[in-house]
């Protein structure tokens, strides 16, 4: 029998599944009140909570109802495997919805993804590395939620949000991305906040393409990857350029562990890679022990960075702290540097001759360094296990999870330098 819980449902409708009191809420389990998560999703109303007993699940849940609540009763127990035969193990495509506590784990091209493009949720494209929905409108997901999920040994994203607003992803764990752990896609204004996540063992930790206005990435540990954190602008989504994102807070370190999936443009050893972006902050990082560099700006063929701002972040133990190199007609404009602790720049004395604030029209100079062959990579399949992860703080006696209309965003002002030990208890990979 379901449990009935009488009180406001969120979101914006759903569909008539059956009668019920006006404004009762239900806590739908699995196995008990359905065999499986999707039938169990199909029965929910706006404002319903499905909560999975644990175990190992073969299938592709979708959830198109607003409002619903998805989580399971065990973080690492409950388990969505898509044994390399499908492209997502939870689709979210309505506003509203909360994804929490469970791990998905094998699927071709994305462990979650939240999106309102019809082309992306149907799984197809995807398989090079992104998302070209061609002449398909930007239609956006408004408001979502993913919190406490374990994303692993995924063929393209762990945790994916692309055409989607107002959302937030967080106290979540990334690993064996073959493409990132964490992406945001194809939004302008974001007002995503990416938060006190782990993303390691991928080939990038973060990326954001085409991510723009409000989007936040803050309190992350993004370790151990090839490639730390990318914010980037690409011709393959729409919503060009990328612009407007603040990186604050985060430890970015020691991103050139081998046992990982190639990176698709070949880069290792890197921290922050900025790559035709524009107008991004990065504050109060702690960028370390990267071997070619801590953070690169450069400019895609044809889309420069202008306006990226470097301030008050701790680089030790990297290659070259910053670097800045342009190898093809198009440069760089108005990027500079205030108040970092750093030993090496690229060209020299970039903190004397690119000081905050510039001019937009101000031009970036640019320089070389040597960049290490990155080794071969290993399948996204032979990553190692994720160890236990923090459970979502009574799953069991919890109610279903009201996903603000739009998330409050973070004070930059606020966010501290983070410590080395940033959410060590909980990642496999070290900073030293």
């Amino acid at each position: 029998m379901l449990t009935l819980v009488v009180g406001c449902g969120g979101g914006e409708g759903g569909s008539d599944k059956g009668t019920r009191p006006s404004g009762a809420r239900v806590t739908i389990r699995v196995p008990g009140d359905a065999p499986t998560i999707s039938a169990a999703v199909s029965l929910a109303h706006s404002g319903d909570l499905v909560l999975v007993a644990p175990g190992v699940y073969h299938e592709s849940v979708q959830v198109a109802t607003p409002g619903v609540t998805l989580r399971g009763a065990s973080r690492d127990g409950v388990v969505i495997d898509g044994r390399l035969r499908q492209p997502n193990g939870v689709v979210v495509t309505a506003p509203g919805v909360a994804v929490q506590n469970l791990t998905v784990r094998n699927n071709t091209q994305n462990g979650i993804l939240v999106t309102g493009s019809a082309k992306a949720a149907a799984g197809l494209p995807g398989g090079n590395g992104g998302y070209d929905t061609g002449s398909e409108p930007v239609t956006f997901l408004k408001s979502f939620l993913v919190s406490y999920v374990t994303a692993t040994r995924n063929g393209l994203y762990g945790i994916y949000a692309f055409s989607a607003q107002n959302g937030v992803i967080e106290h979540s764990y990334t690993s064996g991305g073959a493409d990132s752990g964490i992406y945001v896609g194809q939004c302008k204004p974001c007002r995503i906040v990416v938060r006190d996540n782990i993303a390691e063992l991928n080939a990038v930790g973060y990326e954001g393409t085409n991510a723009s206005g409000d989007m936040y990435v803050v309190g992350n540990r993004l370790v151990g990857n090839r490639v730390g954190l990318t914010t980037n602008s690409d011709h393959q989504e729409k919503l060009l350029p990328q612009q407007g994102a603040v990186l604050a807070g985060n430890l970015i370190a020691a991103n050139q562990q081998q046992a990982t999936p190639a990176q698709a443009d070949g880069a290792w050893g890197i921290g922050i890679g900025v790559d035709g972006g524009s107008d991004n902050q990065f504050v109060r990082n702690r960028i370390a022990g990267n071997s070619t560099a801590g953070l690169v700006i450069t400019a895609t063929t044809d889309i420069p960075p202008v306006g990226n701002e470097v301030v008050a972040n701790t680089f030790t133990g990297n290659g070259v702290d910053v670097g800045w190199t342009f190898p093809t007609a198009t440069r760089g404009r108005g990027n500079c540097l205030r108040g970092n602790d750093l030993r090496s720049t690229v060209p020299a004395a970039l903190a004397t001759t690119a000081p905050c604030p510039l001019p937009a029209t101000s031009p970036s100079p640019a320089g070389t360094w040597p960049t290490p062959t990155a080794p071969g990579g290993i399948p996204f399949t032979d990553v190692a296990v994720p160890g236990p992860q923090p459970q979502f703080p009574h799953a069991g006696t919890t109610g279903a999870t009201a996903v603000p209309a739009v998330p409050a965003l973070p004070e930059t002002a606020d966010v501290p330098l983070p410590p080395t030990s940033l959410l060590a208890a909980h990642a496999r990979v070290q900073t030293s």
